[in-house]
């Protein structure tokens, strides 16, 4: 069984458990977790003299995750990025390019050269502009899309006409536009049954969706009813990983307007909001457990309650209220007639 990380709440109830003097198993019966998930987290963060703060611990969490997220080599206005750029367009090729670099033995570009695969992937990263396009332009090929040049194949990648995240509108990025999903699918014990999760990014308003399995066809169907219940103004993107699950993303599309943009594979970050509130959702429907026992009205009510959970990050408002106000803004600035939330 693989490990989710604790939410915030779960690090204040081990906090409070710990100076209440609860044992171990104590704590971890209290929050529906293992012991050794409590020691772990206890010997990670406890400071000199074994107290445990769930803030601090929440933080440090926060610190390890942004250390182990790749590091970009090339980032667009660097040094590096910058005579990349004006090598290609002097018609060198990536390959000639790295090759180039490497024997140029500049003192602020020694701790990290970079290797063909390295310079495609930034210019295919770049946001649609005149920047990216011509810098494709340069390219001997000249595609507007490339597959990598690796030795075995991801076959989690097999999804068709895939839109990366990369080309995803900055406004989306930002949270400032309501009407952007994050999408997710948590599932139950033998991966028999499945339970599909939608998050507002602006609001993080829940929807969850009670589907047969976690097939193509199921997420297409859950998905797409789910996203027709919420008015046209909210109905704008979605983004996902790269499950097989989304295999019939075209359709939704198709069926709800909703534009969908797919993650890098490994980069849970790229989804945040799904993935913060996945965690809480586990409080309700434990992994390893039956997800299809659970009636559409039952995981209504799960979502409600979480939906009435005040956060730090709204001022202690609730994504319920939230959702309220920005679907009310959304609809006025479209003259759409408001939609009641449930």
């Amino acid at each position: 069984m693989s490990y989710s990380e604790l939410s915030v709440e779960e690090r204040a109830a081990i906090q409070l458990g710990q100076a209440q003097g609860f044992s171990l198993r104590g704590i971890a019966r209290l929050i529906n977790r293992s012991p050794s998930t409590i020691s772990r987290e206890l010997r990670r963060n406890q400071d000199g003299i074994g107290a445990y703060a769930g803030p601090v611990a929440q933080q440090q969490m926060r610190i390890r995750r942004q250390a182990c997220r790749p590091k970009r080599k090339l980032l667009p206005g660097s040094e590096r990025f910058e005579l990349v750029v004006h090598m290609l367009r002097e018609r060198l090729s990536p390959e000639q390019i790295a090759g180039k670099l490497r024997s140029m033995n500049i003192p602020s570009l020694r701790d990290a050269y970079v290797c063909r695969e390295t310079i495609y992937n930034a210019i295919y990263a770049l946001p649609v502009g005149e920047l990216r396009k011509e810098l494709i332009i340069c390219l001997r090929q000249g595609k507007t899309a490339r597959r990598p040049r690796s030795g075995g194949v991801d076959r989690r990648g097999q999804i068709p006409e895939m839109v990366s995240i990369h080309v995803r509108p900055p406004e989306i990025e930002d949270r400032l536009m309501p009407g952007h999903w994050e999408g997710d699918l948590i599932k139950g014990k033998a991966n028999a049954s499945s339970v599909g999760t939608l998050v507002e990014r602006t609001s993080g308003y829940l929807i969850l969706v009670k589907m047969n399995d976690a097939t193509a066809t199921s997420a297409m169907e859950g998905f797409s009813a789910a996203l027709n219940r919420m008015p046209l103004a909210m109905r704008k993107s979605m983004t996902y990983d790269q499950g097989r699950e989304m295999a019939r993303h075209a359709e939704i599309t198709q069926k709800t307007g909703v534009a969908i943009y797919f993650c890098d594979p490994h980069s849970p970050w790229q989804r945040g909001s799904n993935e913060n509130i996945n965690g809480l959702i586990r409080q309700y429907l434990p992994k390893g457990t039956d997800l299809s026992v659970h009636s559409q009205e039952e995981l209504d009510a799960i979502a409600l309650q979480l939906n009435m959970r005040p956060r730090k990050r709204f001022d202690f408002k609730c994504p319920i209220e939230v959702m309220s106000e920005v679907m009310q803004e959304a609809m006025a600035m479209r003259h759409d007639a408001p939609a009641s939330i449930q």
